[in-house]
């Protein structure tokens, strides 16, 4: 038996009044590692009401469990008014001050790629053109995940993604750049590229060298952290492409 599926069973067994003393008791915070077994265990286990007290107490744990569950209700929803309204719920959480509320919101909508891609990949494209960088942070952190590339055409709409988000980074006005929302969304692209690449170099490759070409301190910065990584370093030096050069991020 899982991890999860254990906490899956002591959740049963508590029932949903006990859940947040439970929760609190075995959050992994403050620490550098919340425990994102057990709030997949919440996702797994809870009911609408049940998210949206965990949301209201405003325990940034107990919200990322909410959050995370939000994902599990829109992936079996089938009510396009009701998925419009998950949806908009979990495009408010994407710009919530807290990190980890943040990238619940992504793996939230991670679990809808898992039960349906194209959906997953229309919300994304959807997203990526909205004007908050945390929005368009979500949107290559939700579909920039390895499990859910592993067929072409979702692979190429990564990259697009990543394309789409880094040009609108690269737009924005060197004083807008220092800000942290944007500074999430330049963090994010810092590795998105590289499994968006791998998992399609033939479509990846060709757009990832391109950005090389472009004169801006925070794409120099996105395309060097990406060069960094493993999965990407390897497939660069297979192709005779070096790391990129030691440009600095315009807002640094």
């Amino acid at each position: 038996m899982s991890r999860r599926e254990r906490y899956r069973d002591e959740l049963r067994a508590a029932g949903p009044a006990r859940w947040p003393a439970f929760l609190r008791d075995r959050s992994g915070l403050p620490g550098p590692r919340a425990n994102l077994e057990l709030a997949q265990a919440v996702a797994d286990e809870g009911e609408p009401a049940v998210f949206d007290r965990l949301i209201a107490t405003d325990d940034e744990y107990l919200v990322l469990c909410g959050v995370l569950g939000l994902g599990r209700l829109l992936a079996g929803e089938t009510r396009a008014r009701s998925r419009t309204g998950i949806e908009a719920r979990l495009r408010g959480h994407a710009t919530d001050t807290r990190w980890r509320v943040r990238e619940a919101a992504a793996m939230a909508l991670q679990r809808l790629g898992d039960a349906d891609l194209p959906r997953l990949l229309d919300v994304g494209t959807a997203w990526v053109a909205d004007p908050h960088p945390l929005i368009r942070r979500a949107a290559v952190a939700a579909v920039c995940e390895p499990r859910l590339l592993a067929a072409p055409t979702a692979a190429a709409r990564a990259v697009a993604l990543c394309e789409q988000a880094t040009a609108g980074l690269a737009a924005l006005p060197a004083d807008r750049r220092r800000a942290d929302d944007v500074r999430a969304l330049r963090q994010a692209l810092g590795y998105c590229w590289s499994v968006a690449v791998a998992a399609d170099p033939a479509v990846g490759l060709p757009a990832f060298r391109a950005l090389a070409a472009v004169d801006d301190g925070d794409v120099a910065w996105i395309v060097r952290e990406n060069s960094r990584k493993k999965r990407l370093a390897t497939l660069l030096t297979g192709a005779g492409t070096g790391p990129a050069g030691p440009g600095r991020p315009a807002s640094d």
